[in-house]
């Protein structure tokens, strides 16, 4: 193991527990190390305990708008293809990755949301995602899932938002926005981000 993969896997190993998650680590060829949360990806990957990643908002702390700009640049080509796949508009999709997890791959909630689009494990598995923290699947996945809420709410972005964030379960009991302080929120920084990004909420 390279010297940049053994300090990646001891900084990981000791992040303080704010969140749950089973990381496996596999070095390439390359000496480049990749990370998985799937268990059973053969013997080449290395358990590195169950840690806590930074949620989506530590995920943010320190960028700039030009860092911003320079994650998501290395994703758009993903966001842009199952956007128009899906119908759904990119800068909504950039917007939303940009409110869960500001481009961070290995993002993970406090309550084990993960990846860019921050995919809970059941959500993910419903989507086909097997890797939340592969850019591509997790893209996939979130645009796949966020276009089921539209077409499940007739196309209104408010509701499909919080259906995203808080589940459509909540979304119908309540008959609408659900009184979350946290998915009110959340609707409101989207909107915010989309704006900024040239859409028309």
């Amino acid at each position: 193991m390279s010297l940049t993969g053994l300090a990646l896997v001891m900084l990981l190993a000791w992040l303080p527990g704010v969140s749950m998650a089973d990381i496996y680590m596999h070095e390439g060829r390359d000496g480049v190390p990749m990370f998985t949360d799937q268990r059973d990806m053969g013997p080449d990957y290395t358990f590195v305990r169950r840690y806590g990643r930074p949620t989506a908002r530590h995920s943010c702390q320190g960028l700039t708008r030009s860092m911003l700009d320079q994650r998501a640049a290395d994703q758009m080509g993903w966001v842009m293809h199952y956007a128009r796949h899906h119908q759904v508009d990119q800068e909504l999709i950039r917007a939303i990755i940009t409110v869960e997890s500001c481009f961070d791959r290995f993002a993970v909630s406090r309550v084990g949301a993960q990846g860019l689009m921050q995919l809970m494990p059941g959500t993910a598995r419903e989507v086909g995602v097997d890797n939340s923290f592969d850019p591509r699947q997790n893209i996939r996945g979130g645009v796949t899932y966020f276009a089921r809420m539209l077409d499940r709410f007739d196309g209104d972005l408010t509701l499909a938002l919080a259906a995203y964030n808080a589940g459509p379960g909540a979304v119908e009991r309540h008959g609408g926005v659900p009184p979350f302080r946290e998915t009110q929120g959340y609707i409101e920084r989207v909107f915010n981000e989309y704006r900024l990004l040239g859409g028309r909420p």
